[in-house]
């Protein structure tokens, strides 16, 4: 298998043209009435008994989404968002260096960070919500002070870009993993690195740590999954079955399954303890960008290169709502910890809050 020769072939895709502005509107408007229009049948038809058992219960118990705000004030490429544990913030990286903090409820800019000299991959708030962490193509990571609207430490040590940033739960260690092939795990209190992560054959696209900070999951260029473990570093399963690279792996809010993602347009769930895949979830028609458990487990939510975002239902894997709108490549989605909202950016340069 060949290694990446041009970064930007992966990481930013490619913008498409939308024709006129005045038409833009209109083409919302027409996509926003669709998916009303949709859920008005769904409901109708669950009354009169023309479908399955099962999307009975679905339109029952989950919650439909719909569009509540539209937030603009990136002039490139928003790369991640994730709310605060407390739902009432964003926070958002881009490709024009900046982190912003947005207010959920007003939909408006709190705070504008400036510090990394290139695109930032991602940013996160920590458990305590009085800190972000924020990662690079300038190959550093930085720890800003929210209410002191500063930074209060810079972590160097990857030799490549960084792409990806993780707290973990208890808030004092972050993970991250770069294009360098390494995943590296540091002490928030004095900035040092406790572990290096090594046996990825690529560059590494995600890391997150288990609900109890034992574990790490990581997914890369290579088309693996790996667990780790924390105390010993050592790798403790490697999960094969895509046929992509990996954009995002993660773990169910108990860290007992993990959920997926790929170029291969596919989505797929694992078991940790048996290192086996359970279900694989298809629908999208392009590459799947990001995924993530609802907090209660029976959820997941995807985003894609196909414009779109996709609810599954975990137990029988079918997809229960599509929430459309963007105007290009949907990269990165995130759930508010009541399961309430979810958040959502694009290479539209726009990011959007649904409820």
């Amino acid at each position: 298998m060949s290694t990446i020769t041009n970064k930007e072939e992966y990481i930013v895709p490619q913008l498409v043209s939308f024709g006129t502005f005045h038409n833009i509107f209109d083409i919302v408007q027409k996509k926003e009435i669709k998916v009303i229009t949709q859920n008005w049948v769904r409901s109708f038809n669950v009354g009169l008994g023309w479908i399955s058992d099962f999307e009975k219960i679905v339109a029952q118990y989950a919650k439909y989404f719909q569009l509540l705000k539209v937030l603009r004030g990136y002039n490139k490429e928003i790369k991640s968002v994730r709310f605060s544990l407390d739902g009432r913030k964003i926070v958002s990286s881009s490709d024009d260096k900046i982190v912003q903090i947005w207010d959920v409820a007003s939909g408006k800019e709190i705070q504008a960070i400036e510090g990394h000299s290139d695109k930032v991959f991602a940013a996160e708030f920590s458990p305590d919500g009085d800190s972000i962490v924020s990662c690079s193509e300038d190959k550093t990571i930085q720890l800003w002070n929210i209410k002191l609207e500063r930074q209060v430490m810079e972590f160097v040590g990857h030799l490549d870009w960084v792409l990806d940033v993780n707290f973990s739960p208890d808030g004092k260690s972050i993970v991250s993993c770069s294009f360098d092939k390494t995943i590296q795990i540091w002490d928030i209190n004095t900035g040092e690195v406790t572990q290096t992560l090594m046996g990825h054959s690529d560059a590494v696209l995600s890391a997150q740590f288990s609900h109890d900070s034992q574990m790490i999951v990581s997914s890369s260029y290579d088309r693996t999954i790996c667990l780790w473990d924390v105390k010993t570093g050592k790798r403790l399963r490697q999960l094969k079955g895509h046929s992509g690279y990996i954009r995002h792996a993660k773990f169910s809010p108990g860290s007992q399954f993990i959920v997926s993602c790929s170029l291969d347009r596919t989505i797929r769930i694992w078991d940790v303890k048996q290192g086996k895949e359970l279900k694989k979830l298809e629908g999208h028609k392009d590459e799947v960008n990001d995924v993530k458990y609802f907090p209660d487990g029976q959820t997941i939510v995807s985003c894609s290169d196909d414009e779109t975002i996709r609810l599954w239902d975990v137990k029988s894997g079918k997809e229960i709502q599509r929430l459309e709108g963007y105007f290009g490549a949907v990269i990165a989605v995130d759930v508010s910890a009541d399961g309430n909202t979810l958040v959502s950016c694009s290479i539209d340069k726009t990011i959007r809050i649904w409820g």
